[in-house]
């Protein structure tokens, strides 16, 4: 039956997602999870995005699709936002709840807000699903999302694991939309009769993210999905290499209590580059071992020169059977 044919809806059915999208939308998930058994935490902003995964989660899981939103307290609209997303799910019949918490401290990789908030949101989301027993939790990251992504990482000059993306699935999250576009989205929700909220930061151009929204929207000739692919391809081989470090580790590697010593003759230097940094969040789980400070420590190893990365001291050390670089904290500074 083509589009055409389709007869078309009652007043009742038009405020429920097309039906021709559901059967997309489990397809989408049932390559991720099992949606007969299974049961979903939607997360859920009030944005369209959100609302397009909640309307398409409660069509395929039922009463195994729950609701939560979470206040971050940073708008001052953010209140009244979440009590809509309540108001909605109420109507729908879909178990909702709103949650709310104190932004973790700056710290490494949370240093600044949006990061803080982010932390903060999958703290509350993953600790609700628990409470509820809910098997996974969804977000509403779509294709539009992960070209953004890979635009802002490759401006950064982002190695494999961060051009491999969004992930479809991860320990907890699953992530049904990202073969999905932002205005196909959008238009869901508006034809199931929701006014959607916008935020205003995705217009803001103090964001990185939306001032490349503004650029993309432009250039027509972005191939979203094919794109898509190229990532995820990217993502199997981060998956391969991080296989291949892995196996590394366990056959050059010797991870003792507070030190660690690794033998990175004749391996390729991504294997190398994962490797050293493995062994500096053995020594010290609080480091951050990214970007151009793990790079110039590994060609101090090279060099055959010592390194300190944070809090912890790389030396290379030589013996009859080569040069091996060991890992230990670094000496405690003086004060002052």
């Amino acid at each position: 039956m083509s589009p055409r044919d389709v007869p078309p809806r009652s007043a009742n059915e038009a405020l429920r997602p097309d039906p021709r999208l559901v059967a997309r939308f489990r397809g989408d998930c049932a390559q991720l999870i099992d949606v007969d058994r299974d049961s979903v935490l939607v997360a859920v902003s009030g944005g369209a995005d959100s609302l397009a995964l909640l309307l398409l989660a409660h069509e395929v899981f039922g009463d195994r699709c729950f609701a939560a939103t979470v206040d971050h307290g940073l708008r001052p609209g953010s209140a009244a936002e979440a009590a809509m997303v309540a108001r909605l799910c109420d109507q729908r019949g879909i178990a909702h709840a709103s949650l709310a918490g104190d932004l973790p401290p700056r710290a490494g990789r949370t240093a600044n807000l949006s990061a803080r908030a982010r932390l903060l949101r999958y703290r509350l989301l993953e600790g609700h699903a628990d409470a509820i027993g809910a098997t996974w939790l969804a977000t509403a990251h779509h294709g539009d999302d992960q070209l953004e992504t890979l635009l802002m990482r490759l401006n950064r000059g982002a190695g494999v694991a961060g051009l491999a993306g969004i992930r479809r699935k991860g320990v907890r999250t699953v992530r049904p939309l990202l073969g999905w576009r932002r205005a196909e989205l959008a238009k869901l929700v508006a034809d199931c009769g929701i006014a959607a909220v916008d935020d205003p930061t995705n217009v803001d151009d103090r964001f990185d993210r939306a001032r490349l929204r503004k650029v993309i929207a432009g250039a027509d000739w972005l191939d979203v999905e094919r794109i898509g692919v190229s990532v995820a391809a990217l993502g199997e081989a981060e998956d391969a290499l991080g296989w291949a470090a892995s196996r590394a580790m366990k056959d050059r590697a010797s991870l003792g209590e507070g030190s660690a010593i690794v033998d990175p003759h004749g391996l390729p230097s991504e294997i190398v580059r994962r490797m050293v940094r493995a062994c500096l969040e053995h020594v010290d789980a609080t480091s951050d071992p990214t970007g151009p400070g793990l790079l110039r420590l590994i060609d101090s190893l090279r060099g055959e020169r010592r390194a300190m990365l944070g809090e912890v001291i790389a030396e290379p050390r030589g013996d009859a059977a080569g040069i091996r670089w060991h890992f230990a904290p670094a000496p405690r500074r003086r004060s002052q």
